[in-house]
């Protein structure tokens, strides 16, 4: 049974975790989603899958990511590629600042590593872009360390299991203490695979592996629901539609086919009857360096 959290206290009971832990195992060992990530333990490879599964569904990730690593299979190929090339392969997967910074990660790979992807968490911190999630699905992934990986289902499934809401140390430390010795891979894909399809930000108990032992649910579900506000869930996204991200994903596809005159450029963001704010996204494409300005005013992809 889970343990309440206290001062100085444990956050589960040692002894308790290979029974927690084990039909959980066998769970996912039997029910894991064959995605193609899964299935290596490239660093970089496992990288990429991390940070184009970043608020994008899994489903549009995975031609993706087949994509942009049979074109730069590498950190060194990837830091030498032309940045507008390499958004265009990122088309789909919408937030191109995470392209930009992925080709920025690459580069300081080779710069720092020699190419190689790290495996030490101080080291994969200092890259650009990759946060205390993403260093730790690598170490856990990739390089298979014992570490537990807190995304925004890991973190409902965690919430919820101890009936309230968790700040962020309190949750990585929780994670990082159910991970059973030597099956810290599949012990962290199934947390997320079981935030995934069952505990999700509506939740579907039945038949979740982790049901019988969720305070939560043994408590009846009572409000308010621990998970939202809890640390690494996930807030529910503004609408698209209408959006400034959905305008500027207009003027980055039009960019794709042909460099744009300015007064182009604010028709293709399909802001209608304001040009005001129709510029304010092209010049916010530019500051973010997703989009270049020539001297006459014409705008181009790097």
């Amino acid at each position: 049974m889970w343990r309440p959290i206290g001062r100085r206290r444990p956050f589960c009971e040692a002894s308790t975790l290979p029974l927690v832990s084990a039909d959980v195992l066998e769970w996912g060992r039997r029910n894991l989603r064959p995605l193609p990530w899964r299935a290596v333990r490239d660093p970089w490879a496992i990288l990429v899958s991390e940070v184009m599964a970043q608020q994008t569904g899994v489903d549009r990730v995975v031609p993706k990511w087949h994509e942009l690593l049979d074109r730069w299979p590498d950190a060194a190929a990837l830091a030498g590629a032309d940045l507008g090339d390499i958004l265009a392969v990122w088309t789909g997967l919408g937030y191109p600042r995470r392209a930009r910074d992925l080709q920025a990660t690459a580069r300081q790979v080779v710069e720092r590593h020699g190419g190689v992807v790290p495996d030490v968490l101080s080291d994969l911190l200092a890259l650009s872009g990759v946060g205390p999630y993403t260093a730790r699905a690598v170490l856990a992934f990739a390089f298979e360390q014992p570490v537990g990986v807190v995304d925004t289902n890991v973190a409902r499934v965690l919430a919820r299991s101890q009936g309230r809401r968790l700040a962020s140390r309190e949750a990585q430390a929780t994670a990082d203490a159910l991970v059973p010795a030597g099956d810290g891979w599949l012990w962290n894909q199934t947390l997320m695979e079981v935030g995934a399809v069952f505990c999700r930000p509506t939740p579907r108990c039945d038949g979740c592996p982790v049901r019988g032992r969720c305070r939560w649910a043994d408590d009846g579900w009572p409000e308010p629901d621990p998970a939202p506000g809890s640390a690494g869930v996930s807030r529910r996204q503004a609408r698209f539609a209408g959006s400034d991200r959905e305008a500027r994903g207009r003027l980055m596809r039009a960019l794709l086919a042909a460099p744009q005159s300015r007064r182009d450029a604010l028709a293709a963001t399909g802001v209608v009857g304001d040009e005001e704010r129709a510029g304010r996204i092209v010049d916010g494409l530019i500051a973010d360096r997703l989009v270049l300005a020539d001297s006459d005013g014409a705008v181009r992809l790097p």
